[in-house]
């Protein structure tokens, strides 16, 4: 199954992503800080990260980005409880393959998860 990365400012937000998704046999890490998830996907394979949008010092947008410096091959899953159009084009824009809307539908994210992972 695939390294799941999980980035989001409430952990028990991240923490709910990690339960969803370990429970269908997938590795996964949940992070509240930018800085530790972007030092995680530079010295590990990271198979799909999953983000909020609204973080503590950057946006998803700007995590998207530079994550896509460090494994442009790296799949992404926007997650955001405030969605706009812009913000989804975007992220579509630089990368992300989804976009969720929270709060976090179970069957949604584990759909969009498996699509994404292919």
């Amino acid at each position: 199954m695939a390294n799941i990365m999980v980035l989001d400012d409430v952990s028990d937000a991240g923490v709910l992503i990690k339960r969803i998704l370990e429970r269908k046999g997938h590795s996964v890490i949940a992070f509240t800080e930018e800085e530790s998830a972007l030092a995680h996907a530079g010295k590990n394979v990271v198979d799909l990260a999953i983000l909020d949008i609204k973080l503590k010092k950057m946006t998803g947008i700007e995590v998207l980005e530079e994550l896509k410096k460090i494994n442009s091959e790296i799949k992404v899953i926007m997650l955001t409880g405030y969605p706009t159009l812009d913000t989804a084009r975007e992220s579509l824009r630089l990368g992300a393959q989804e976009y969720c809307v929270k709060p976090i539908d179970k069957e949604e994210l584990e759909s969009k998860v498996a699509e994404v992972l292919g």
